[in-house]
């Protein structure tokens, strides 16, 4: 238990923001699952599609602070390799 107010305070706040990047990272991984399901549909428009949906979804959540600008970054180029290798 926070022994000051500031501590306190911080407390209230970590809860809150702990909140919002959860909700941030969860609608995050919505849109690459959508992109995984249109890969392993074999439909290449619709992954192409999700792909574009998905790509300033992620980037925001790096801006955010919810990932990594590299881990954000390798996800993406993973994702682009698997659609460009749909037939």
């Amino acid at each position: 238990m926070a022994n000051t107010t500031q501590s306190a305070k911080r407390a209230r706040q970590n809860e809150k923001r702990f909140a919002i990047n959860k909700a941030r990272r969860s609608r995050i991984r919505t849109y690459l699952r959508k992109v995984e399901e249109a890969i392993t549909s074999g439909d290449k428009e619709a992954a192409t599609a999700a792909l574009k949906a998905a790509q300033p979804e992620l980037m925001r959540g790096v801006t955010k602070g919810v990932f990594h600008k590299n881990t954000a970054s390798r996800k993406m180029s993973r994702l682009a390799a698997r659609v460009k290798a749909l037939g």
